[in-house]
């Protein structure tokens, strides 16, 4: 049911209507001094149908996140995510393996430095790098078998 026009608008109501307007202007629908216009008729607006004016010839939802028509085969985004694969190909893995190396190498390398500027150090970075390692080295392993 449509709310009556005539029902008196409130600051949340105006604030409401100002956030879309400038998602509108940052999509390119209006221009900054449309924008600027209609911000003041917005702070204006005495009932819901005022409001309802200011954005008549404006679409209410984003239509870039309407579903992609059957006739178009991708959305031209990144590829969906297998069913059924492990979350170390869901978020990649070689990003994670590059990940784990970095800072791997990084705990490494200070502990190198610290081994040669005061002495014999205990070799703390394989705590940081042991058990990351392994869980990705068991999620390499045991990931999805399946490959499509």
């Amino acid at each position: 049911m449509a709310p009556n026009p005539d029902i008196r608008a409130s600051d949340a109501d105006r604030d409401r209507v100002a956030s879309a307007l400038r998602e509108h202007c940052a999509q390119g629908r209006i221009t900054i001094d449309e924008l600027n216009e209609r911000l003041e008729s917005v702070y204006a607006a005495r009932t819901l149908g005022d409001l309802e004016a200011v954005t008549a010839d404006l679409p209410e939802e984003d239509l870039y996140q309407l579903p992609v028509p059957a006739a178009q085969k991708t959305t031209g985004g990144l590829p969906a995510p297998r069913s059924g694969a492990g979350a170390l190909e869901r978020f990649g893995g070689r990003g994670a393996w590059a990940t784990w190396a970095a800072v791997s190498g990084i705990n490494l390398a200070i502990w190198a430095i610290l081994l040669v500027a005061v002495g014999p150090v205990y070799p703390w970075w394989i705590w940081v790098a042991g058990p990351w390692g392994a869980a990705l080295l068991i999620g390499s392993l045991l990931g999805s078998g399946r490959r499509d």
